[in-house]
């Protein structure tokens, strides 16, 4: 296992969950209460309860399967719960619509790349700047002095954001020529633009080679330390994992089997036998 890049002390809240030291005291961005999902009888999420400080990086792990992504859906109200809470910076979002969320705080990027490849990189990452238009309807249609000056103002943001990745000199390219890597970091960039309080990451690091993932986890750290967000990425490479998550929640089979930090979850019997299975034994031996 490689080094980590982060090395936080992670404290006990009442609600049974952990978060960072810099953190305490202040409310979690995201706290689910008893959160759960049926599909027809099936019940994909069970009792879900978790708590994510303002500036925590977490990760969510478990077999393919689990109801990881299921769980993102719900955060983000792609499905509405059958039971239990969703809390974005204290606030409850029952009833709320995806883009009604989204306006609270919250953002993601999916397991399958969602890009609009006909447009440029630029353009794409506009659309993640809708939230945050200055202009009404009639003076964009004729052309207002507010319309230009929004217009001036999102190419800049666009280009500052892009910055992050490298990417403003891809401003004028068309998404869906771009290698695989760079549409992953188009789609985080874009979650950036709509001014998120925790960022949700699907998978970010898949396809990429170990380059890629490299500055790819030097970025998530860059993110939340420019921001000032929260992070909660799913992903399947336990290096990147360990690597730069302070706090990790494991699923199976769509209920919570362990909680805590790195070294915790690598010496976790239940999570050994679930998902680690004989390379956990092994680094673990």
């Amino acid at each position: 296992m490689k080094k980590r890049l982060v090395d936080t002390k992670m404290v006990p809240l009442p609600s049974v969950s952990i978060v960072p030291e810099r953190d305490v005291g202040k409310r979690p961005v995201l706290e689910t209460r008893h959160l759960g999902i049926e599909f027809g009888g099936l019940k994909a999420v069970e009792d879900f309860n978790i708590a994510v400080g303002p500036t925590e990086i977490c990760g969510l792990i478990g077999p393919n399967g689990a109801g990881k992504t299921t769980v993102f859906n719900l955060l983000t109200k792609v499905y509405q719960p059958t039971t239990g809470t969703v809390l974005i910076d204290g606030k409850d979002t029952s009833g709320m619509t995806t883009e009604q969320a989204n306006r609270m705080g919250i953002a993601r990027t999916f397991q399958n790349i969602r890009l609009f490849g006909n447009m440029t990189v630029e353009d794409n990452v506009r659309i993640g700047l809708h939230n945050q238009i200055r202009y009404g309807m009639l003076q964009g249609v004729f052309r207002a002095p507010a319309y230009w000056k929004a217009e001036k103002q999102m190419h800049k943001r666009s280009l500052e954001l892009l910055s992050i990745f490298g990417m403003q000199d891809m401003a004028d390219v068309k998404a869906g020529s771009l290698p695989y890597g760079a549409q992953r970091r188009l789609e985080i960039v874009r979650a950036l633009a709509t001014n998120p309080k925790l960022l949700l990451l699907d998978e970010p690091a898949a396809g990429m080679n170990p380059h890629e993932t490299e500055e790819l986890m030097q970025n998530i750290i860059k993110i939340r330390d420019e921001f000032q967000i929260a992070v909660m990425l799913i992903e399947h490479d336990m290096n990147l994992v360990m690597g730069i998550c302070e706090g990790i929640c494991v699923l199976n089979y769509g209920r919570i089997i362990a909680k805590g930090t790195p070294e915790e979850i690598q010496q976790n019997p239940a999570v050994i036998e679930a998902y680690l299975g004989s390379q956990g034994r092994e680094e673990n031996a």
